[in-house]
């Protein structure tokens, strides 16, 4: 593949709302032809004879088995390593608004 002109560059960076000085968009010209020129050389690549592959381990839907853990704390003892408590429960600050 050619290398990239100026105009792609900044059409990227225009779609990727990037504003771009003259050295930036030689450098990122240079870099992405690289990555492109790179990926014609993976595409060429023959895996005619390689069987298609999602995963390779063959492990399907591997869980822990559920069972209960008795800790041998009350709920008021876990709740004394809290920074701040209120009616029983942690109290955290406001995440949403």
């Amino acid at each position: 593949m050619a290398k990239l002109r100026k105009d792609d560059i900044l059409k990227l960076a225009r779609l990727s709302r990037l504003r771009l000085s003259d050295e930036e968009v030689r450098q990122f010209g240079d870099e992405l032809s690289a990555i492109l020129e790179y990926v014609e050389q993976l595409a060429s690549v023959d895996t005619s004879d390689l069987e298609p592959t999602a995963q390779v381990t063959g492990l399907t839907n591997v869980l822990r088995p559920d069972t209960i853990i008795d800790y041998h704390e009350t709920p008021e003892a876990l709740l004394k390593n809290a920074p701040a408590t209120e009616k029983g429960y942690i109290k955290v600050k406001r995440v949403l608004g």
